[in-house]
């Protein structure tokens, strides 16, 4: 069942078709999947008051209903370090179209992982692992398997991947938390189960894993 909070992003995203990527990331959090600290700024003020928090450098990406795909479009800063390039990037943002502010992350790094799922018309929700980031079309190293998962359906796809000695530490490289890989898989099918009348595909990318966490960079929820 889904959780009202859930239900309630969902029934406002409808009209768009798509999810808010900072909307998306709460339906995340709700679910148990690990994100960046950030703040959705609609101010330049809350976002400079977030930086102060957490402390530079941060990742900045323009919040709007007219841009789904923000990186064709200049619309993701990363690795800004002070209060001036912020505001330069926040200025820069509120010229798009639709601008609905700004949303400010911490940076994380690891090895950069794909987790997506799609509802099949013959099989219902198909999960996907593989390596991602800006590579994923390069490489193709995935591994499909039918929702809902067992930890040992996440052990085989993680054995599937052509990358996988990557993953679990290679000639001395530190391994990822495969512990947390594992708990974000599961808890990822889950939300797939109850999203299924809802959603058309998820895409999780890049998700960032390192020897201590796995962490949702990206997320695009696009709607039925």
């Amino acid at each position: 069942m889904l959780r009202k909070e859930i239900r309630d992003i969902i029934a406002e995203s409808r009209g768009r078709g798509w999810v808010l990527e900072p909307e998306a990331k709460r339906v995340l959090t709700v679910s148990g999947i690990d994100v960046p600290n950030s703040t959705w700024a609609k101010s330049l003020e809350k976002a400079i008051r977030f930086t102060a928090k957490i402390g530079y450098p941060v990742a900045a990406k323009v919040v709007s209903p007219q841009v789904l795909h923000k990186s064709d479009v200049g619309g993701v800063v990363l690795g800004i370090d002070s209060d001036d390039k912020l505001s330069e990037t926040f200025n820069r943002f509120s010229t798009f179209q639709g601008f609905a502010g700004m949303l400010v992350e911490e940076m994380v790094a690891g090895a950069e992982l794909i987790i997506g799922a799609k509802v099949d018309y013959q099989f219902g929700p198909i999960i996907v692992l593989g390596i991602g980031g800006t590579g994923v079309e390069i490489y193709k190293d995935t591994t499909l398997r039918m929702a809902p998962l067992k930890e040992s359906d996440v052990a085989s796809m993680l054995k599937g991947l052509k990358a996988h000695q990557l993953l679990e530490g290679y000639r001395g490289s530190e391994s990822v938390n495969l512990e947390r890989l594992n708990t974000t898989m599961l808890a990822f099918s889950r939300l797939v189960m109850r999203l299924e009348d809802y959603f058309e595909s998820i895409d999780l990318n890049p998700v960032m894993c390192s020897s201590e966490r796995c962490v949702v960079a990206d997320a695009r929820i696009m709607l039925k």
